[in-house]
């Protein structure tokens, strides 16, 4: 039975991976310094996991985070592109420097293969829809250019060592356990709560900037093929729903499933966000047999649901 480390396995898209990978009874350690993330989130699998507490910017503590381990899914990082935009050194640290030290520490360890969790934001500026992989990446973001960093890393990786590695640039991932109190919170959370309670939310331009937005099983799922999947090493993978929603069109379905207006207003673009993001998911579901199981309304839906349950 393989051994598998999530990194940031506490949390938001982690926590999703380890409750599946408990689920089929494969081993588990997790790596997170709880900085980002919530203990509360893989509470109820403590007993089924190995934790370990510590940073993946401490080279030693990813080492003994990773001996043993035979598949890694690296989703140890600093999230946000407004984070990113205000403190671009620790964004840096977290989510370049952690993921050498990561890819060095699996090297030498004998680790089989590792996915790395990036991100569609690499794409940027370049406003050609849908995105395909072999698009010049044109980041805008300090969190952009961390996520790209990373993917080279890897791809560097896989050709001169022993070590397998896949990147999937994840689309707007929403989901149960997603924060939606943080500074940096997500859309779709923050507007969850917000509507619900009725606070003041402001979104950012005119809301017609669209988005390929990703329930979270879909990402799980590609996570578990990716690590499995013979003759992907190197290669990078879209990983969305192939539709794209207006955020004013998210809005409009929150507040159906929630039977309330809220307090919804408009307000100045945000910087380093884009106009609109759709991707091209036919590399995943060529190569890795990837389909998106659960669609934007049905994902909505069952995330409405959660958080008036956790109220």
């Amino acid at each position: 039975m393989a051994l598998f480390l999530v990194t940031g396995g506490a949390g938001f898209v982690g926590s999703h991976l380890v409750e599946e990978l408990v689920r089929r009874r494969e081993r588990v350690r997790v790596l997170d310094n709880f900085s980002t993330s919530k203990r509360e989130n893989i509470e109820t699998f403590l007993g089924d996991v190995e934790l370990l507490e510590g940073d993946v910017r401490s080279y030693q503590t990813v080492r003994e985070a990773v001996s043993g381990v035979d598949i890694i899914l690296h989703h140890g990082a600093l999230p946000s592109v407004p984070r990113s935009v205000k403190d671009p050194l620790t964004t840096n640290d977290v989510n370049v420097a952690g993921t050498l030290n990561v890819l060095d520490a699996a090297r030498d360890a004998g680790v089989k293969r590792l996915v790395f969790a990036s991100s569609s934001s690499v794409y940027g500026a370049n406003e050609e829809v849908p995105k395909l992989e072999e698009m010049l990446p044109m980041p805008i973001s300090p969190y952009a250019v961390s996520k790209l960093t990373g993917e080279k890393y890897c791809q560097v990786f896989s050709q001169i060592y022993d070590i397998e590695t896949v990147a999937l640039r994840y689309f707007n991932v929403f989901g149960p356990r997603q924060d939606p109190e943080s500074g940096y919170a997500a859309f779709i959370p923050r507007f969850i709560v917000g509507i619900a309670e009725g606070r003041p939310l402001q979104i950012f331009g005119d809301g017609n900037q669209s988005r390929d937005f990703t329930y979270v099983s879909n990402v799980v799922d590609a996570n578990l093929r990716a690590a499995e999947v013979e003759g992907v090493s190197g290669e990078v993978f879209n990983i969305a729903c192939g539709s794209r929603f207006t955020l004013n069109e998210v809005v409009g379905i929150i507040r159906e499933k929630l039977g309330t207006e809220g307090n919804v207003t408009r307000g100045p673009p945000a910087p380093g966000d884009v106009s609109h993001s759709l991707a091209d998911i036919s590399q995943a579901r060529k190569k890795l047999g990837y389909e998106p199981l659960v669609p934007v309304e049905e994902g909505l839906r069952r995330t409405v649901s959660w958080f008036q349950k956790r109220d």
